[in-house]
């Protein structure tokens, strides 16, 4: 449920970024209104809701629902920030090449 929360609030922040950006979750304060077993076992579909609550600087607030055809399951406040895409792919170009992160065989 978290990670369709996450996605959902992900999808909406895209129309919010512009070229060479991409957003990050920064929080997540998840609450529960139901369990949802049958997810679980395979037989329940899940939907999540997001709704974009502003902004201060960098970060992104979110407002999501999350529901199963038996009604709300969860709800959660998100934040997100945006980050440039080459920070965000830095530090693996940088391990990458960086021969003590190299396996020996």
């Amino acid at each position: 449920m978290v990670e369709l929360m996450e996605m959902a609030a992900a999808r909406l922040m895209k129309s919010y970024l512009s070229d060479g950006e991409t957003s990050v979750a920064v929080a997540m304060n998840v609450t529960y209104a139901a369990h949802s077993l049958r997810h679980q076992q395979g037989g329940s579909t899940m939907r999540a809701v997001a709704s974009y609550n502003g902004t201060s600087g960098r970060l992104h607030r979110f407002r999501i629902n999350a529901f199963n055809e038996s009604g709300l399951i969860g709800s959660a406040e998100h934040t997100r920030a945006v980050v440039l895409d080459r920070r965000l792919l830095r530090p693996g170009r940088q391990a990458a090449g960086d021969s003590s992160m190299l396996m020996m065989g």
